[in-house]
């Protein structure tokens, strides 16, 4: 008898970022750093674990290096198996020709062998970019119970936010009876998690039959979730309550880091019960010096602190010198803040010099706008960044 899995977990890890700017301008999205230890893709890979789905096929393409050196063999997250376990999928030469990948439908159609290859019931379809603990095991369970052949996560929004996502339209048990691509006026504030769950038979039919067409996107909202729904379908909402946010914008990034303070947390990600498994850099303790001061700050290992932290997550082995201040930022592992400069509302990536006496990001006449300092870049002593402005 051959061995199979109930349910394989394809991770979509390929989009370049774009509104990230500077941050994803040499890296992957799901590997930019979050929460001081983490990168976004700890999220996904933590909640597969945590759910029992230990075979995830993580689809990339656009700066794959430094994600795919992170993920390694995934034995952080518990995902090294015999069989099983953690795979890199990238674009590949084959026979027939190769292409990059056109669209999500694309990126896993392009790697149905390797779905095959374990033969399962269900493939669970993920994305790279969501800061969120769920359990899966539960949204199979409902997809089994409800006999569907396609299950769609879904999360009320803000009605007025609604157009920004892909909006379900349902009838009181959850079908689905409509589907709207980021409508101009949604009719719902249902808005789809871009978590799917496929029952298998039906993704490898729909996902054939996409590839035949000339005039298609590729894409799971677009096309392949339409075309079911038009043939019939038994598709189902599966109803999250809990913390999710997309984190493909600055905005959203910066406001997620921010969720992780105070004594009880918007998003918790100290909670033993679901932990979130991270390669975490090995580094000696944080230290905060006689004329340092932190307050309702997450400090990770390796920083040294002789200048004030306030409102603020830093990654490791972040160095903030006399004098410095920092407040209300993010700021990325190895990033040296020189004395008298002042960081204010602003995400600082990784490796950057910011110059002493030098000012960055603060307020403006309209509110609160992040400034953005991409990777290795030095401020000069007594530059400045505006609040607002990205560099790279």
């Amino acid at each position: 008898m051959s061995i199979r899995k109930e349910c394989v977990a394809m991770l979509l890890a390929g989009g370049q970022g774009s509104r990230l700017y500077a941050l994803t301008s040499k890296i992957a999205k799901p590997a930019v750093p979050f929460g001081g230890k983490y990168r976004i893709i700890d999220f996904p890979l933590s909640n597969c674990v945590n759910s029992d789905i230990d075979t995830v096929g993580i689809l990339t393409q656009y700066e794959p290096l430094e994600l795919n050196n992170y993920i390694g063999n995934g034995q952080p997250w518990d995902l090294d198996r015999s069989f099983g376990g953690v795979h890199i999928l990238s674009p590949y030469q084959a026979k027939q020709g190769s292409t990059w990948y056109k669209g999500t439908a694309n990126a896993i159609y392009q790697n149905i062998s390797f779905i095959k290859k374990y033969d399962p019931k269900y493939v669970l379809i993920l994305s790279g970019d969501h800061i969120y603990k769920m359990d899966y095991a539960k949204m199979l369970y409902a997809h089994k119970q409800t006999g569907a052949d396609c299950t769609i996560a879904a999360i009320e929004v803000p009605l007025k936010e609604a157009s920004r996502f892909g909006v379900l339209n349902v009838n009181p048990d959850y079908s689905i009876y409509e589907f709207e691509e980021k409508p101009k006026q949604p009719k719902s504030n249902l808005a789809s998690m871009g978590i799917y769950i496929f029952s298998a038979d039906k993704l490898y039919k729909y996902l054939d039959e996409d590839a035949e067409k000339e005039n298609t996107s590729n894409d799971f909202g677009k096309d392949i979730l339409p075309s079911m729904l038009a043939a019939g379908e038994k598709m189902f909402a599966y109803r999250f309550k809990g913390y999710w946010k997309d984190v493909g914008t600055i905005d959203s990034l910066y406001e997620a880091n921010m969720d992780l303070l105070g004594a009880d947390p918007e998003f918790n990600i100290a909670d033993t019960d679901w932990r979130i498994h991270s390669r975490n850099p090995i580094a000696p303790p944080h230290y905060v010096g006689e004329h340092g001061e932190l307050k309702n700050s997450i400090v990770s290992l390796g920083c040294s602190i002789n200048g004030k932290v306030i409102d603020s997550v830093l990654s490791n082995n972040v160095v903030i010198k006399k004098g410095a201040e920092v407040r209300s930022s993010v700021i990325f592992s190895g990033t040296v803040i020189e004395s008298g400069a002042v960081v204010e509302n602003s995400i600082i990536d990784e490796g950057v010099v910011i110059g002493k006496h030098a000012k960055v990001g603060g307020n403006t006449d309209g509110g609160k706008k992040i400034a953005v300092v991409g990777r290795n870049y030095r401020v000069a002593d007594k530059g400045v960044i505006a609040a607002g402005e990205i560099v790279e």
